[in-house]
């Protein structure tokens, strides 16, 4: 399948791009080592190996075995969701500055996991979770019909704007039921700002299947995405199937979105940054990129959740609230280049 290259990025040979991704699976394992071991209480190497090798249920080891090992694993499913969703958006739509938070689909997931919560009394993740799948699945629709509102072609602009005003409606219609239900919103306060903690293994148990089926069908419809790079026309000419990639890919994108969102909130901008930066060492070959993106995006949010337990000790900041204070300037960055600013 032929690639598109994009000025001012050169494809990087085969084997550096081995050996890359080689090396983000290490980054990935030191990530994971450190959430197990740095936080409010830190703890030493030896006990983390101990509570993994022979667990005793004593002090540190029972802080490792029963907290963070789900919070660890937690991040590791739902970065993957997180960096899978946004390089298919991207693919799929052409939109550099497109993600599952900024286009509102995790705030449509949001708010019929809120609805579900407070409505509905479902209180189990297995109850709602299927919520979650049908609000990504309608926010994405709604902001579509927004983008394409007078006209037949839908520009990355038009869907960017469609998704941040469909996003701040759905946000507001989720505080106003939650502030109508007090217990529904004390239940929802700490998860709605994306955090990693306070879930148990049940928790990943549930979401990781689905994520798995959707990175799954990522990498799979990967290869499709350099044909839809070159626009429907020359990508249908050259025998490319442009409608299937594109349906798979929101099946996908559906399926991350809704269980990344069910499983920790609406965890936002990671999404955007790692198929950015990935992209500069890869190319624009896709099937790269999304083959990096499921690696370094949960490593990215592996180390926001680290920085957060640490920042403001003894307290914590909740990984959503970290990646948002570097995916600001991130999207600012990429809006005011001249690439994007010519879409």
């Amino acid at each position: 399948m032929m690639t598109v290259v994009e000025p001012g990025v050169q494809p990087a040979p085969s084997r550096p791009r081995v050996v890359g991704l080689l090396a983000t699976v290490v980054v990935l394992a030191l990530t994971c080592a450190l959430s197990l071991a740095v936080g409010a209480e830190h703890v030493e190497p030896a006990t983390v190996w101990h509570a993994l090798t022979d667990y005793t249920d004593t002090g540190d080891e029972w802080i490792v075995r029963e907290l963070r090992i789900p919070r660890t694993l937690l991040g590791i499913v739902v970065g993957i969701a997180l960096g899978s969703s946004g390089a298919l958006i991207q693919g799929i739509s052409r939109n550099p500055l497109a993600d599952a938070q900024i286009l509102g689909i995790n705030s449509g997931a949001g708010l019929f996991v809120v609805a579900a919560i407070s409505l509905l009394g479902l209180r189990t993740i297995w109850s709602y979770v299927w919520f979650a799948f049908v609000g990504a699945a309608v926010a994405m629709l709604l902001v579509y019909l927004i983008g394409m509102t007078g006209r037949v072609v839908v520009t990355p602009v038009r869907m960017l704007l469609a998704g941040v005003a469909a996003g701040a409606v759905m946000e507001g219609c989720s505080y106003a039921i939650r502030l109508r239900d007090p217990r529904a919103f004390d239940s929802m306060r700490y998860w709605d700002a994306g955090a990693l903690d306070g879930h148990s293994l049940a928790v990943v148990g549930v979401v990781a299947p689905f994520i798995a089926v959707g990175a799954a069908l990522c990498l799979y419809v990967s290869r499709g995405l350099n044909a839809v790079a070159l626009g429907d026309d020359l990508a249908t000419a050259m025998g490319g199937n442009v409608i299937r990639t594109r349906l798979l890919g929101l099946v996908a994108v559906t399926l991350l979105a809704g269980a990344a969102t069910a499983g920790a909130g609406p965890i936002g901008f990671v999404g955007l940054m790692v198929p950015h930066a990935v992209r500069r060492y890869t190319g624009p070959d896709w099937r790269w990129i999304c083959a990096y993106s499921v690696i370094v995006a949960p490593a990215l949010l592996l180390a926001a959740d680290v920085v957060g337990r640490v920042v403001v000790a003894p307290g914590e900041l909740p990984a959503g609230i970290v990646t948002a204070f570097v995916g600001a300037p991130v999207l600012i960055w990429l809006v005011r280049r001249r690439a994007a600013a010519a879409l």
